[in-house]
C-alpha cells in the first residue's frame, strides 16, 4: 500500500495539516513527513534548520508556545502516543487574529501539522506520548514566550475529559506563569 502526500489547508490561512507518504509491505511501514519539493508544491516554504522531541506524559499540557522574534515555523507529529494539538493565530493584520484550531495527532492517524511564523502552539497529553518538531528557525531562549493554555479571550475548548479531568492535568511552573491574550496585544 502507498499513500502519497495531502495537504489540507486549515481555517487558520497558511497552516496546514499533513497526510505525509506512507508505505507498507510484509517487512512493516516507510513514513516520510518532509520533502522540500512537496512541500513547495503545495506553497509551503519551509527550511529545516532545527529537529527535536518531547516525550511526555498522561495529561501534560503544553501551553500556546511561541518565539519574540525569531519567528519559528514548526512541522509537528505525534511519533508515539496521542495529543489533541492546538495552534492560535496570533497575527495581528489577520482576519483570524486570536482564533484557534484544535487537531486530533496520532501515531495511528499520522497525521501532522505545519504551523507558520507567528503562531502559538500547544497540546494536551491523551496518552504517553512522543511529538517530533520540524522548525523553520533555531530555538531562541531569551524570545521564549507563551500564552496561558486557560486564557479566556481564546477560549480554547480542551478535551480535559480524555486525561479523566482537569484534576490530572500535569502543568509546567513556566507555562503557569505565561501571559494573558490581552497583554501579548499590548505588547506588539
Amino acid at each position: 500500500m502507498i499513500e502519497k502526500f495531502k495537504f489540507e489547508e486549515s481555517e487558520l490561512k497558511g497552516a496546514y495539516v499533513i497526510q505525509p507518504f506512507y508505505a507498507t509491505d510484509e517487512r512493516g511501514g516507510f513514513i516520510k513527513d518532509y520533502n522540500v519539493e512537496e512541500f513547495r508544491k503545495n506553497g509551503i516554504e519551509h527550511e529545516l534548520k532545527e529537529v527535536f522531541y518531547t516525550i511526555s506524559h498522561k495529561g501534560v499540557i503544553r501551553a500556546i508556545h511561541f518565539q519574540l522574534g525569531h519567528q519559528q515555523a514548526k512541522l509537528v507529529r505525534c511519533v508515539k502516543g496521542h495529543v489533541y494539538d492546538v495552534i492560535v493565530d496570533l497575527r495581528p493584520d489577520s482576519p483570524t487574529f486570536g482564533q484557534w484550531r484544535g487537531y486530533d495527532l496520532s501515531e495511528e492517524n499520522r497525521r501532522e501539522l505545519y504551523v507558520p511564523q507567528y503562531f502559538g502552539h500547544g497540546y494536551l497529553v491523551f496518552e504517553e506520548s512522543i511529538v517530533s518538531y520540524k522548525c523553520g528557525e533555531v530555538f531562541y531562549g531569551e524570545g521564549d514566550s507563551g500564552i496561558m493554555y486557560n486564557d479566556p479571550d481564546i477560549n480554547i475548548e480542551w478535551p480535559f475529559d480524555k486525561i479523566g479531568g482537569i484534576e490530572n492535568l500535569i502543568i509546567s511552573e513556566k507555562d503557569k506563569n505565561l501571559m494573558s491574550f490581552k497583554r501579548y496585544k499590548e505588547i506588539l
